[in-house]
């Protein structure tokens, strides 16, 4: 490449070469794009004249490339056509020419040798769609020169892009992995399970992610998306790479996401969606709430207590004995001198909060409070037993709610008696941290305990996806199918857990790779959840997994006793 207004060209403009093009214009590069599709070259060309983008150059015809210094070839994932591509560069472009191909599936060194110029050819693999601050891979082959390699390098750090190192099978792993999880998310929102805008928040905000599932699937690609799902389905018979019906459907009306401006989500020129955050209504009045009882003394227990006491709520936290209660007093006091450190909440609040708090071992404790709320052991006879004497304890109207993250809101709590009034109301772990809640209606709750419950969770602070009464809700329901298929791989012999980690991390930008969070969630935890979803769906993907069996009879929980997957000594 020239030193002097290198000139960048990009064959293909879907998916990935559309966004390396953005990059490459927002770095203020001269940039050739090509592509034969004529639709493809009008809807970037409307984009780009709406950004002022004079520096990019769209053709159809290959032949403009002759300029170019570096050619990156991002055609789809067919020997064949990148052959073909290849070939014809021989013969368009200067012998000194960069070529970089995005291939993921093909093998690039025999890529490298039908360019025609093996020590100028490299790869960059991403796993997801090129962004600022995005991961790549720069792979080069036993044949890549040392100059070539400068070049490339030197170009992803222009790109403002993350170089990664990620192994080749693993990236595959991370890749059938997600593309499992994306699937099922479009499957539950084509029958309705929960809204677009829900299952987005839910997992966004419910696991860390940067992308919810619908607009990942956008951003991918729905196109690509469904011929790598194909393809899964294909080579392995797996049912749960069967394409969701939707995603056929939103490519027949050439809906393709964000390059093509709709897809699950509408985009304007500059790729922004413009029809994001649906509003919820929730019908109904909601009921004043000047009392809150949380019942149990765990940590969920007391996260709730801490929250809706520093909201300005009279909380009383019932705990089994008075010791217990006033243990988790004292810790609920320590969470919020960390947070006074750390400047989340002031002096003034913390000493505030605290008055407000009470602690009991006396059930009757409950019975002026507006809402009680059921934060203990997840264990549905437990949790029916705590129902029936609620249901005697607390006064007629008060709203009930279970923080249950996996069993059905409805068999937790029908001995009380008051199905009417009752909402799940599934906080996440920490909870002053976390600001998801997935709020439960069942089939009984009424209009007004619902709008109450929504009013609650907003006093709190805290964003609200809408969910049925099924096991699993959202996010679950999502995430352990997932987690299953990640510990069915360690099955094959010399699977990694810490390259899977890695892979999915780096790769897709997860906050964690699904060994890391086995062991944060907690291996007895995430067991007892696979029994419940495979109890009520029977997926092979829900299936309790004999690994998460052997290691938790072992005693190895995760990182609560520093004895996991991930985690040792």
């Amino acid at each position: 490449m020239t030193q002097q207004t290198p000139v960048i060209g990009v064959i293909g403009l879907g998916t990935i070469g559309s966004a390396l093009l953005t990059l490459l214009r927002d770095a203020s590069r001269e940039v050739i794009g090509v592509d034969h599709d004529p639709s493809v070259l009008a809807r970037l060309s409307g984009r780009l004249e709406a950004a002022g983008a004079e520096s990019v150059t769209l053709t159809g015809d290959l032949g403009r490339l002759s300029r170019a210094d570096l050619v990156v070839e991002a055609v789809g994932e067919d020997e064949a056509v990148k052959t073909e591509v290849l070939r014809r560069l021989r013969t368009v472009c200067r012998e000194e020419t960069v070529v970089v191909s995005t291939t993921a599936s093909v093998p690039l060194i025999r890529l490298a040798a039908l360019s025609g110029r093996p020590g100028n050819t490299m790869g960059l693999r991403f796993l997801t769609p090129p962004r600022p601050g995005g991961p790549v891979e720069a792979v080069r082959t036993t044949l890549t020169s040392q100059h070539t390699a400068t070049v490339v390098d030197r170009l992803v750090g222009e790109l403002g892009l993350t170089p990664v190192k990620v192994d080749t099978r693993c990236a595959a792993d991370a890749t059938a992995l997600v593309h499992a999880y994306l699937n099922r998310a479009a499957a539950l929102y084509e029958r309705g399970g929960a809204s677009r805008d829900g299952i987005d928040t839910a997992m966004r905000l419910g696991c860390g992610l940067p992308f919810g599932p619908l607009e990942l699937l956008d951003r991918i690609g729905i196109d690509s998306a469904l011929a790598t799902l194909t393809d899964l389905h294909r080579r392995t018979g797996d049912a749960s790479f069967l394409p969701a019906g939707m995603l056929g459907k939103l490519v027949g009306q050439g809906h393709l996401g964000r390059k093509s401006g709709r897809g699950f989500y509408a985009y304007d020129d500059s790729g922004r969606p413009v029809d994001a955050e649906e509003s919820v209504a929730v019908p109904g009045t909601a009921a004043g709430v000047d009392r809150v009882a949380v019942v149990g003394s765990g940590t969920m227990a007391r996260g709730i207590a801490e929250i809706t006491s520093v909201a300005g709520i009279p909380t009383v936290l019932v705990a089994r004995s008075q010791e217990k209660a006033a243990r988790s007093l004292a810790k609920i006091g320590e969470s919020l001198s960390r947070g006074v450190l750390r400047g989340r909440v002031t002096p003034a609040t913390r000493a505030a909060a605290l008055d407000l708090l009470d602690g009991s071992d006396d059930i009757r404790a409950v019975s002026d409070c507006d809402l009680v709320i059921e934060a203990v052991v997840e264990d549905l006879d437990v949790k029916r037993a705590l129902f029936a004497r609620l249901g005697a304890a607390c006064k007629p109207g008060a709203l009930l709610a279970t923080t249950t993250s996996s069993l059905s809101v409805t068999a937790c709590s029908e001995p009380a008696g008051h199905a009417s009034g009752v909402v799940g109301m599934h906080f996440f772990n920490p909870a002053p941290v976390m600001r998801l809640v997935e709020l439960v209606r069942t089939d009984d709750t009424t209009d007004e305990a619902l709008a109450t419950a929504q009013a609650v969770c907003e006093r709190l602070g805290k964003t609200t996806v809408h969910c049925r009464d099924r096991v699993g809700f959202i996010v679950n329901y999502l995430l352990f199918p997932y987690l299953g298929r990640a510990l069915t791989l360690l099955d094959r012999d010399g699977a990694s857990v810490e390259g899977i980690d890695t892979a999915v991390e780096q790769g897709f930008g997860h906050p964690m790779g699904p060994f890391a969070l086995l062991d944060a969630i907690g291996l007895d935890v995430s067991l007892a959840i696979q029994r419940e979803l495979h109890a009520e769906f029977g997926e092979p993907d829900f299936a309790p997994s004999p690994l998460l069996e052997l290691l938790v009879s072992g005693g190895w929980l995760g990182r609560k006793n520093r004895r996991g997957l991930r985690t040792a000594g």
